[in-house]
């Protein structure tokens, strides 16, 4: 696996022994989280390049702050978002030794009876959770509020969503953080995403929206959520990173892609006489119908957030960073 591109050498961080020391910490871990990030192992050669020196650009920012600060993960579907966050986790907890606490926006679901609720009294598409307005966003901002806060021993809860029983699990079974953290990673597909003019509703932009949706009251509903809550949620974030996808159309391909390896380990279940549970596969049309829910939304992130984002890591159409693009650089990146 080749590198295509580099941190920033004007951005690298922390001495090249903290750095190398946090590469060797990330080799150690990766033997134990290659089965669970599903990922080539070629991803290694990547460490030194990228990963580390992004985590300490974070720490960097970090003790500038002098707080707990919180990041922001975005990109779109298939992007890779939970992989980079594993890595982040790793690297900042076990190569810099900062206490991390992440979770993902899906985390934050609303329960299935509340979506049917709200598909019910404003619009059926909303029943499918994934845009704004599915998403219990109270629940989030008490969550980043209390792990900034950071009080002494003090237990934080953070939600479990089960999505193949696109259900919310029970308080029981819930995540716990005990004090504060030193850096929260928050990632999601729409993670820092803004609403768009009201003028840009006005037509739709697939098939979903011409015919589901051809009044428009869902994807004002959504905007709308964008406006208010969503706002308030994103202003949490400190710092804002983003996955950037190449096209629209990857994104169906690397979704599709995603259903072809559950369908694997599906298989691998079965012929193992082991419980598949409630796994099951959607094929090309549902996959169609599926990403046209999230695609006005992801189309206006491409277009508008990397002019923003803190960093924006592009993705060519073999799933590879190629490039890297900083708009909050740091002056002095020493230690």
């Amino acid at each position: 696996m080749s590198v295509l591109t580099r941190w920033p050498e004007d951005q690298l961080c922390l001495s090249a022994v903290q750095r190398q020391h946090a590469v060797q910490a990330l080799q150690r871990a990766f033997a134990a989280t290659l089965a669970s990030l599903k990922v080539d192992i070629g991803l290694v050669e990547m460490f030194e390049a990228i990963y580390v020196p992004l985590a300490a650009w974070i720490l960097c920012h970090h003790r500038r702050q002098g707080a707990p600060l919180v990041v922001g993960l975005n990109g779109a579907q298939g992007a890779g978002k939970s992989t980079l966050s594993t890595l982040l986790d790793i690297t900042l907890s076990e190569g810099f030794g900062l206490r991390v606490a992440s979770f993902s926006i899906d985390d934050l679901y609303k329960t299935r009876a509340e979506r049917e609720q709200l598909g019910a009294e404003v619009h059926p598409l909303l029943q499918t959770r994934g845009v704004p307005g599915s998403h219990d966003v109270q629940l989030g901002i008490e969550l980043l509020q209390a792990l900034k806060r950071g009080e002494h021993n003090a237990a934080t809860r953070i939600p479990v969503f089960d999505k193949s029983t696109d259900d919310r699990c029970p308080v029981s079974v819930w995540r716990e953080w005990s004090g504060g953290a030193d850096v929260v990673l928050l990632e999601g597909w729409c993670v820092g995403a803004r609403a768009q003019h009201d003028a840009a509703l006005q037509q739709p932009i697939n098939a979903l929206e011409r015919l589901e949706d051809p009044q428009g009251t869902w994807r004002r509903y959504v905007n709308e959520q964008l406006k208010g809550p969503y706002a308030e949620l994103f202003a949490l974030v400190d710092v804002l990173l983003m996955l950037k996808v190449p096209s629209m159309e990857a994104v169906y391909e690397w979704r599709s892609l995603q259903e072809k390896k559950l369908a694997e380990r599906m298989q691998f279940l079965r012929e193992a006489g082991e419980s598949q549970g409630h796994l099951r596969i959607m094929g090309d049309a549902e996959i169609q119908r599926f990403i046209q829910h999230y695609e006005r939304l992801t189309r206006a992130m491409l277009d508008e957030m990397p002019a923003r984002a803190d960093v924006t890591l592009h993705l060519n159409d073999n799933h590879k960073i190629c490039d890297i693009s900083i708009n909050r650089p740091l002056v002095d990146c020493g230690d």
